[in-house]
């Protein structure tokens, strides 16, 4: 086996800061809904969601396989520069959305930067079609409605058993709830998501002949990018945070717990199967589930459709920057110099205009007033009605006639 490469190195460095990326933008899967109910304070919450995500990253390395010998064929030349490009576009992606305060999809921003490279590299025959349909698309489409559905019934049972309990003896159990189950869901996210970073690199590995085909990830990839995605969630991704848990409804304990309950099982259960789905897609349907399951809840329509619109333009999106960024590092030293250079660009820009209207820890609960029901909403109130006992007013449910 050969050293590794300057080149190599620099796509390691570049997977490592997508991992950050991919850290602060998924903060708010696991705790957007605690911190906007009181149940953690913002700080604590994402400390504890960066330790659990650090162990996550050592419990599986099924969806790490799949990224490294599943979804781009190995044989068809895929080079380093082919992969650097692919980060590029997902590290652009996940910023711009970020910015936006949009939770979108760091896994199809990173699937869309692998496609589009390789696309634009070495053509359409790089990319495993069966592999990326079955283990991507069809999860994608699948795994937020499922998570949605089951939040939703959830949120409907816990409400039903406990509407004749006291509201305020019940809240302090559902927070304890809420925690544990914000916990499930961070270590979700550490077997899920860190493992696409520990895949990327196996994969820029094995094209450049350091280990063998269809290795599994050495141990210093596995610590390296567990390390990345923890300290990126401790950073917070106060913006998405905020969207999550404010700006798709408002959340009461007891759709937290149910939300995150629900979510956790499907990441756990796709990681077990090396499905590589979206946990932002999750969480999110998990959340609007939980939103419609309660009498009274409103789903603000208007920011999941900006999410929905997000979700279907980040592969695509994606994979255009990393096809032009691709054909760029084609050139040589030079095209990849360019890249590099552009990228340290973007990221700075994005990061200059972040800096006009900053979100922190301190605001983050700020914002999205309350609206009244769409019409989705009551379609779905209209087909399933919520159980009884909970009164409505214009802005929502009246918490202090929960238990009515």
């Amino acid at each position: 086996m050969e050293h590794i490469t300057l080149l190599i190195g620099i796509v390691i460095i570049t997977a490592l800061v997508f991992d950050f990326t991919n850290g602060f933008h998924d903060t708010a899967n696991a705790m957007a809904t605690t911190i906007s109910t009181g149940a953690l304070k913002p700080k604590t919450a994402v400390a504890m969601s960066a330790v659990l995500n650090l162990v996550g990253a050592f419990l599986s390395v099924e969806v790490a396989k799949t990224i490294s010998g599943g979804i781009l064929d190995e044989s068809a030349g895929i080079k380093p520069e082919v992969i650097f490009a692919g980060l590029v576009g997902a590290i652009v992606w996940n910023l711009l959305t970020w910015l936006a305060g949009l939770p979108s999809s760091s896994s199809h921003a990173l699937f869309g930067g692998l496609i589009g490279a390789s696309v634009a590299s070495a053509g359409f025959s790089s990319v495993n079609g069966d592999a990326v349909v079955m283990k991507v698309l069809i999860p994608a489409v699948c795994a937020p409605v499922v998570a949605g559905v089951g939040a939703m019934l959830a949120t409907r049972l816990t409400y039903r058993i406990g509407r004749n309990a006291d509201p305020a003896a019940t809240a302090k159990g559902y927070r304890a709830g809420q925690i544990a189950s914000a916990g499930l869901v961070s270590l979700a996210h550490g077997t899920n998501d860190a493992q696409k970073t520990m895949g990327v690199i196996t994969l820029a590995l094995i094209a450049g002949n350091v280990v063998a085909p269809d290795s599994d990830p050495p141990l210093w990839v596995i610590v390296s990018a567990g390390m990345a995605i923890a300290l990126g969630t401790f950073i917070g991704g106060w913006r998405i945070i905020r969207t999550m848990g404010k700006g798709i409804t408002d959340i009461q304990p007891p759709q937290g717990f149910a939300a995150q309950t629900g979510a956790a099982t499907v990441i756990l259960a796709s990681s077990h199967l090396g499905f590589s789905l979206s946990t932002t897609q999750v969480c999110s349907g998990s959340v609007m589930g939980a939103g419609v399951g309660r009498k009274g809840g409103v789903v603000r329509w208007s920011t999941a459709g900006r999410m929905f619109a997000a979700w279907g333009l980040t592969l695509p999106a994606a994979g255009l920057v990393a096809a032009g960024a691709a054909l760029l590092a084609d050139q040589g030293d030079w095209g990849v110099t360019a890249v590099a250079v552009l990228a340290l660009a973007a990221c700075t820009a994005i990061w200059i205009a972040s800096r006009r209207k900053p979100v922190d820890h301190t605001n983050v609960n700020e914002g999205h007033d309350a609206e009244e029901p769409g019409v989705i909403t009551t379609a779905i109130a209209a087909v399933i009605p919520p159980p009884a006992g909970l009164t409505t007013t214009a802005a929502g449910t009246d918490p202090a006639k929960a238990s009515a």
